[in-house]
């Protein structure tokens, strides 16, 4: 099930609003961790025993080190066990197929093996339920869905229960709605828990914060109905093209596609995640701030997916020494951690090799950006989005050698069928339509206009234009959501990008 499913708007969504409204306090918080368990179940089936797996390890584990954590030592080996656990769910079924792989090539590269090594899956024999439930049709260990984010976001608990920078949480019910809650369990944000711990005790709704959610609910919902799922067809038609039927202008039109597809699918799942948090009586932290105004890579990572980014830095950068331990760490640390952020996304040398190309650009502009430069301009802007375009490439391709040829055509270094395929066969009214809506939705005006209107009706001034710009974001948020109904009733089964991280 996924958010912008016609089941999940129309029934899932209101059902559960509706009960959390009618029922007594006490029962909102069981009724919400039973229907994010349906939610995981409806999809992900077997794998909801693997999610309850974690959340109970973890509870215990946060457990066992607030019993110990005055005692340094005993503190220490239950975060070992607490990381050795979690990281084995995660590298198991999300990178055990790639490492083994990666070994047979080697080993057999080096004469050392005859053919490759049994692959992961064959842990699980050949029985219906397997092929069913844990393998795919090529045999490889299926990933479950959101296993990063909710793996993630639990063994944060433990590392601030143990840090004493959050309390412990003795109901194991609503430990299992932290890590499960439905909103952010797919694809975040990465939730702490210090940040939620009194709103899982306590919340309260008001008819302004509810309204709030709905408008960032429907925004969301239009950003992933409306633009990204427009945008993907052209996208991943020309990454599809064989190289020879690939022309620079195609090649441009397909990134620039995909770049805004990308971002408007993962920043439309985390408004509409905010938003239903806030219909819930839940405050969930930001995690776009509109990252192609940024003028250095350095600031992008902090507008793009900032919960991930943020999570990286508190719990891998800050202890290996961030910026502490001498210049030369501190690059080593930049490239490390990118290195690791890259392959967060996917078990593949292309994503380690996108991760490792942001932590050089993080450690070149160390190097070269001077106060001078600081300042930024035009070519600060055209920088870091040519760097984006180039690096995503790595990241949407299948493979490097996939990606080497379709950088290859954006600047003109490929061998091209005569004719070449022509660009108005992707580039439609509504795709070129849908190009200039994203282009204009990833600069904050809307934010400056809405700063201005409270500024206006504070001082009593404009107030034909207040009252004109009420109306009208009324008028265009009913707009928009009837516009994305049709489009998900008449569209087939659209997952999100990050569903698949």
């Amino acid at each position: 099930m996924v958010f912008s499913a016609p089941i999940f708007v129309f029934l899932f969504l209101p059902l559960g609003l509706l009960l959390h409204t009618v029922l007594p306090k006490g029962a909102r918080n069981l009724m919400l961790l039973a229907g994010s368990l349906l939610f995981f179940y409806w999809g992900e089936q077997v794998y909801t025993l693997l999610m309850l797996v974690s959340i109970g390890a973890n509870w215990a584990f946060g457990a066992w080190v607030h019993r110990v954590r005055d005692e340094p030592r005993a503190a220490k080996r239950v975060i070992a066990y607490a990381v050795i656990v979690n990281l084995a769910l995660l590298g198991f079924f999300k990178y055990a197929d790639f490492v083994g792989e990666t070994l047979s090539t080697l080993l057999m590269a080096f004469g050392v093996l005859d053919g490759p090594l049994p692959r992961p899956g064959s842990l699980f024999g050949t029985s219906a339920f397997a092929r069913d439930y844990i393998l795919t049709a090529t045999g490889d260990v299926r990933l479950p869905i959101g296993i990063s984010f909710f793996t993630f976001q639990a063994m944060s608990y433990v590392i601030d229960v143990y840090r004493k920078e959050g309390e412990v949480q003795k109901n194991p019910f609503d430990f299992a709605l932290y890590v499960a809650f439905f909103p952010q369990l797919i694809a975040g944000p990465i939730v702490r828990y210090r940040d939620v711990d009194q709103q899982i005790k306590q919340r309260f709704v008001d008819r302004a914060k509810f309204a709030v959610g709905v408008r960032r609910f429907v925004v969301g919902l239009a950003k992933k109905a409306l633009i990204a799922d427009t945008l993907a067809l052209p996208a991943d038609a020309i990454f599809a093209l064989v190289p020879a039927e690939r022309s620079v202008e195609l090649a441009w039109l397909g990134i620039v596609c995909y770049a805004l597809h990308l971002y408007f699918d993962f920043s439309g799942y985390s408004d509409m995640a905010i938003g239903m948090g806030k219909m819930f009586g839940f405050d969930f932290l930001e995690n776009f701030d509109y990252p192609f105004i940024s003028r250095s890579v350095t600031e992008f990572w902090k507008r793009w997916h900032i919960s991930l980014s943020t999570w990286f830095r508190d719990y891998v950068y800050l202890p290996l020494g961030g910026n502490r331990k001498g210049t030369a760490r501190t690059y080593f640390n930049l490239v490390a951690i990118f290195a690791l952020c890259g392959m967060w996304h996917g078990a593949g040398w292309n994503y380690l090799i996108f991760g490792l190309f942001q932590g050089l650009f993080l450690v070149a502009e160390r190097l070269f950006f001077t106060e001078r430069t600081s300042g930024g301009g035009w070519w600060r802007h055209v920088y870091v989005l040519l760097v984006f375009v180039v690096t995503w490439v790595i990241f949407r391709s299948a493979n490097m050698t996939a990606a080497l040829e379709y950088i290859g055509a954006l600047f003109g270094g490929t061998e091209l069928a005569n004719p070449a395929r022509p660009v108005a066969m992707y580039l439609n009214p509504l795709v070129a339509t849908m190009l200039v809506v994203g282009v204009a939705g990833s600069i904050p005006w809307i934010p400056a206009l809405a700063a201005a209107k409270q500024r206006w009706a504070a001082a009593g001034e404009r107030r034909s234009l207040v009252a004109f710009l009420d109306w009208g974001s009324t008028f265009a948020l009913l707009a928009l959501f009837v516009l994305s109904a049709m489009q998900i009733t008449a569209s087939t089964y659209s997952p999100f990008v990050y569903f698949r991280f």
